[in-house]
């Protein structure tokens, strides 16, 4: 028959070993949804490891069909044959989500921390390739290559988005070119693109400006088609991304004033007091919501004019200032959400588009009765953030909703990943609710399943939600990264090669900047250390001295489940410092009359006339690590040394969590072992024994060197005969343990 399937084609399967066939060279592999292929080596065929940016590839050193562990999880790309009344795959390229059979490699500590280094060079180069940071040379569009598209056009989102993605890459690895990086686009942003109606007390932001030769002509209204010669709520969302994630580095008060009257626009202008939410976009000249210039966009409300303030700058506003104002925001948010946008009577997307009295809008531009799948994951992902902060089960009943009917939708459960855009309803005769475009998936959709279910896990404990996490990260990890030219692609195919037609080539657009990459780094880093395989996090601040309130900084990561983690940890300018609440995440930084080293703060940090605070500054270096029930291990692993921290009481029952480190240890064959003991109080003889037996297992040229033991501690590890293979340090000398032995 015409319509059976008889011709060749390549795809790829994801799913996890059933049974292995080392003779035969094959093995079982069930996908997500259940199906099991029947997959088969050929002596073309080859194998991977996955590996991060800025890695080289990665062999698995081993023939593949040894490798064919049952449960363990792997990509297989290769060609189906239609022969003898079924389908046949030969498989020809192997991706291993590890070495190990159950290991998934961007679960390990530093794969996300790595990966944002990787991004921000990227685009430091692209950008800035001579090494000079002036963001008059900042252009929206990039190749993929990330050389700079010839335009005059400078896009405030974009350059936000790409301020965003700078501070982020500092708050992880405290590298300060990233931080100048997002100073001076933030300091440009304010300076060109920011307008202030002091009558009003509101500040709002240009559309962007065309820039040629030393000449500026500024654009208000939007230039796209959707929103053109509109202020559309997103862009005015979007342009606080940048300077409010360089708040929470800098606290610098400039930036803060501007979050007010930008939240003060939204409240005059973009606000519904009578029915609720916001209106999604207002005209350009009296900023009326209700304009009849406005066309299909008059009186409209939406997913991004509605939920898009917390994540984009609204949750990281509030994570940097504690202020009940903005808790109250994000409360009022969800309670619109979860109010409006269950639709699950006629469709298992949330309904996305609204008229003023909230009737259902199901014929607007591009989206009609259309589903953005990242949107409703993204519903998920912040109800539990905001559920952390103000706790309501309603969030969690939608977010588990959510949760539940996207993969059966909406998720590619033979390849892994998740798709664009679908049709919200099935139609006659239809099984599968249809793409509207395309079967491509885009980057920032994968962060948002990514990030939903991870933080759903790490919260819920549903079992559920790990797998399809850690699905969805490996799928991302396998075919976004661009190994060749660096960043990640906007899109690939449903099988996971790479989509490079048109703007969806670019690795810099109006739709593709440093935004989504970089926060997925940061969050997916921190809810898989903090809440998943507790493992510690540093992050770095340099808040200028005396402006923030009470000298307090706080320095929480994220809004994450009530006492889950705590502070370890603080050093300010390289020096230990122990003013600070664990349990609150705050740290109280010194003044500039306070007798504390503070460094000279580069010129490029903001106006100084502006901000005289800035000529001088407090970096600050904090460890996070999970709660625990009164005992915490964590291993440093630096240029070959290691360094193993123990904090609180080590008890019998404690002693798996350092049995576990333990293992770790000896697995990394450090050169160098640095025992931290400042925080831990009490240790028990079985727990002693323990670290005797594995420092047995070290082949070590230098001495194990043990820091700040208490008496307690001590005694218990010379009555276990151990004391004298250490070598004792009161107080962390670096100087010290530099010193080669003699």
């Amino acid at each position: 028959m015409s319509d059976q399937l008889n011709w060749t084609f390549s795809d790829t399967i994801a799913g996890y070993v059933t049974t292995a066939d080392e003779a035969n060279r094959g093995f079982g592999l069930r996908t997500t949804d259940g199906r099991e292929f029947q997959v088969k080596l050929t002596p073309a065929s080859y194998g991977e490891v996955m590996r991060n940016l800025g890695e080289p590839f990665q062999d698995p050193g081993t023939p593949l069909e040894n490798l064919m562990t049952p449960g363990r999880y792997l990509f297989a790309y290769g060609t189906f044959f239609p022969e003898e009344g079924k389908l046949k795959f030969e498989a020809k390229r192997i991706i291993l989500t590890g070495r190990e059979p159950n290991e998934f490699r961007q679960e390990s500590q530093n794969w996300w921390i790595d990966q944002v280094r990787q991004l921000a060079n990227f685009y430091l180069n692209a950008q800035f390739p001579d090494g000079l940071i002036d963001y008059r040379n900042y252009r929206t569009h990039l190749t993929l290559e990330g050389q700079q598209i010839h335009s005059t056009r400078q896009e405030t989102d974009t350059i936000s988005r790409m301020v965003y993605g700078f501070a982020t890459a500092f708050l992880m690895t405290g590298d300060d070119k990233y931080l100048e990086a997002a100073e001076k686009g933030t300091e440009y942003l304010r300076d060109h693109m920011r307008a202030v109606d002091e009558s009003q007390d509101v500040a709002y932001w240009y559309h962007g400006m065309d820039v040629s030769g030393g000449r500026e002509r500024k654009i208000l209204a939007s230039q796209f088609g959707d929103d053109y010669d509109a202020i559309p709520a997103y862009e005015q969302i979007y342009a606080l991304a940048g300077p409010i994630q360089t708040y929470r580095v800098t606290g610098d008060p400039r930036i803060l004033r501007d979050a007010e009257m930008t939240v003060n626009l939204f409240n005059k202008f973009f606000k519904d007091n009578e029915k609720g939410g916001y209106f999604s976009h207002v005209d350009p000249v009296d900023f009326d919501p209700r304009a009849t210039s406005l066309g299909q966009d008059r009186s409209r409300k939406n997913w991004n004019s509605v939920g898009d303030h917390a994540p984009a700058y609204l949750i990281n506003l509030w994570l940097a200032t504690g202020d009940e104002k903005y808790a109250d925001f994000l409360v009022d948010m969800a309670d619109t959400i979860e109010e409006h946008f269950r639709d699950y009577e006629n469709s298992p997307f949330v309904q996305e588009k609204f008229h003023e009295d909230w009737s259902h809008d199901s014929s607007w531009g591009w989206q009609q009765d259309r589903g953005v799948v990242g949107h409703n994951l993204k519903i998920a992902w912040n109800l539990l953030r905001i559920h952390h902060l103000r706790p309501n089960d309603k969030y969690v009943a939608f977010a588990r909703e959510i949760a539940a009917k996207m993969p059966k939708v909406a998720m590619d459960r033979q390849r892994s990943g998740w798709y664009d855009v679908l049709e919200r309803k099935l139609g006659k005769g239809e099984e599968f609710h249809r793409y509207v475009w395309h079967d491509r998936k885009a980057w920032w959709q994968q962060e948002q399943a990514i990030l939903a279910y991870l933080i759903m896990h790490g919260s819920l404990k549903d079992t559920e939600y790990l797998h399809l996490a850690r699905e969805s990260a490996a799928f991302y990890n396998a075919f976004f990264p661009d190994h060749d030219n660096g960043g990640v692609y906007f899109n690939v195919l449903a099988t996971g090669v790479p989509y490079l037609e048109g703007t969806e080539r670019l690795k810099g657009s109006h739709s593709m900047s440093g935004y989504h990459s970089f926060e997925l780094c940061y969050l997916a880093a921190v809810y898989t250390n903090l809440l998943i395989t507790r493992n510690h996090m540093d992050f770095y601040f340099k808040p200028q001295p005396d402006v923030l309130k009470d000298n307090i900084l706080r320095v929480a990561p994220d809004i994450l489940p009530p006492g889950s983690v705590r502070i370890q940890e603080v050093f300010i300018n390289g020096s230990r410092w122990t003013d600070f609440d664990a349990e609150a995440l705050t740290v109280r930084l010194p003044s500039k009359q306070a007798n504390h080293p503070l460094e000279n703060r580069p010129g490029w940090a903001g106006n100084p006339q502006l901000a005289p605070s800035a000529g001088r500054e407090t970096k600050v270096r904090v460890r996070i690590v999970p709660a625990s029930q009164g005992f915490d291990a964590y291993i440093d692993l630096v240029n070959g040394a290691a360094e193993l921290s123990l904090s609180g009481d080590l008890s019998d029952a404690m002693e798996p969590i350092l049995r576990a480190q333990l293992d770790r240890l000896v697995t990394a064959k450090p050169k160098r072992v640095v025992l931290r003991m400042e925080n831990l109080r009490t240790m028990s003889s079985g727990a002693a024994r323990a670290l005797g037996f594995a420092s047995g297992k070290l082949d070590l040229s230098e001495d194990i060197y043990v820091v700040g033991a208490n008496e307690a501690v001590t005694r218990t590890l010379k009555e276990t005969g151990i004391w004298e293979e250490f070598t004792a340090m009161e107080v962390y000398d670096a100087a010290v343990l530099a010193q080669p032995k003699s």
